[in-house]
């Protein structure tokens, strides 16, 4: 599966960006997808997963509330929406795929085979 991810761009502190995740073939009910992101000088870390069956999500903490995945079927697309935006929130954000998921909704880098090319999200203060 080769993953398109876009919408990222420049946002005021306190605005909203959703980022999108097309897939290039269906994905299948088994699958999790999930977004990540690298701000400058730092690793990449966890943002939030979904578990495409089920709907079940994962957050890392210092997006809950602020962040909402969710999946289009039909689409075959993932996204991202990211509301109250703070100026650490910039950073490449990039989605994977995870083929089989074993347990839950996956949060590690490692459980992920597949990534897109990454979009970057920058909010001024």
């Amino acid at each position: 599966v080769q993953l398109q991810a876009s919408g990222g761009g420049l946002v005021q502190a306190g605005g909203s960006l959703r980022l999108s995740c097309a897939a290039s073939e269906r994905t299948f009910s088994s699958y999790a997808m999930g977004w990540f992101r690298q701000a400058p000088g730092k690793e990449r870390e966890f943002v939030a997963a979904i578990r495409w069956s089920s709907g079940m999500t994962n957050y890392a903490d210092s997006v809950k509330g602020r962040f909402t995945i969710s999946r289009d079927s039909a689409k075959n697309t993932v996204y991202l929406q990211m509301n109250s935006l703070k100026p650490e929130d910039t950073a490449v954000y990039y989605c994977a795929v995870d083929y089989a998921p074993v347990f839950g909704v996956p949060r590690t880098q490692s459980a992920y085979d597949s990534w897109g090319q990454g979009t970057l999200v920058t909010v001024s203060s």
